[in-house]
C-alpha cells in the first residue's frame, strides 16, 4: 500500500500557533489548548452538567454498548448523509472525518447515501471496520495531516496508512480508480467511486 509523506516533528520547545487558553499549574508547568480550526470550546461543568452532557451523546465506538444491531437500527431512523450520521456525536460519540472517510470506504459505503439507505449487511461491515480502523489509529498514535501532535510531541503514524481520506486525484489502492473529494455540511468527503458507488 503507498504511503503518505508524514510532516517533519516540531521544534520541541515549539509553541503553539493557535493558543486559545493556556492553563497554568502550580508546579509551573503548562498545557496550552491550541485551537487551529476554531472549533473548539472549553467549558467548566459540575459533575451533575457533565452526567446530562454525557447522557445526550451516543455511544462510544469501541464500547460494548455499540453493536452492529445499533448501529443499523439507529441508522435506519434517518435520512441524513452516512458520513454526516457518523459525525453526530448525538448519534456515536468521538467519530472524526478522518476515520469516518476510512471506515465508509473499507465497508463500500458512498459517503452522501442516505443512513436509512444502509442495508444490515453493509452496516455490520461498517461496524466492524469502525471498531478496527479506530483501533489501527489509536496504535499508531493517532494521525498526523498537518499539525496534529500527541502528548510527547510526535506525530501519528496512521497517515500512512489512509486509503482515501487526503487522497483526493490519487489511484484507489484496491482498483486504481481515481479518489473523488466532495465537499458536504462543510466537510470534506473523500472516497472511491467504484469501491463506493452510491
Amino acid at each position: 500500500m503507498a504511503c503518505c509523506p508524514s510532516p517533519p516533528p516540531p521544534e520541541r520547545n515549539a509553541r503553539p500557533s493557535h493558543q486559545a487558553v493556556v492553563f497554568t499549574f502550580e508546579s509551573g508547568g503548562i498545557l496550552v489548548f491550541n485551537d487551529t480550526r476554531r472549533f473548539g470550546t472549553v467549558e467548566v461543568l459540575t459533575t451533575d452538567e457533565w452526567a446530562e452532557r454525557s447522557g445526550r451523546m451516543g455511544p462510544e465506538p469501541l464500547s460494548a454498548d455499540f453493536t452492529p444491531e445499533h448501529l443499523f437500527e439507529r441508522t435506519q431512523r434517518s435520512r441524513a448523509p452516512m458520513r454526516s450520521w457518523l459525525l453526530d456525536q448525538k448519534k456515536i460519540a468521538g467519530v472524526g472525518n478522518i476515520y469516518a472517510a476510512e471506515a465508509l470506504f473499507l465497508s463500500g459505503v458512498h459517503p452522501q447515501e442516505p443512513a436509512h439507505n444502509v442495508p444490515p449487511e453493509r452496516a455490520g461491515a461498517l461496524h466492524g471496520h469502525l471498531r478496527d480502523v479506530l483501533n489501527a489509529a489509536i496504535d499508531a498514535g493517532g494521525t498526523t495531516i498537518k499539525d496534529y501532535r500527541n502528548a510527547e510531541g510526535g506525530s501519528g503514524e496512521y497517515a500512512r496508512k489512509l486509503w482515501v481520506y487526503g487522497r483526493d486525484g490519487e489511484p484507489c489502492l484496491t482498483c486504481g480508480e481515481t479518489i473523488v473529494r466532495v465537499v458536504f455540511s462543510n466537510r470534506s468527503a473523500f472516497f472511491c467511486p467504484r469501491c463506493q458507488p452510491q
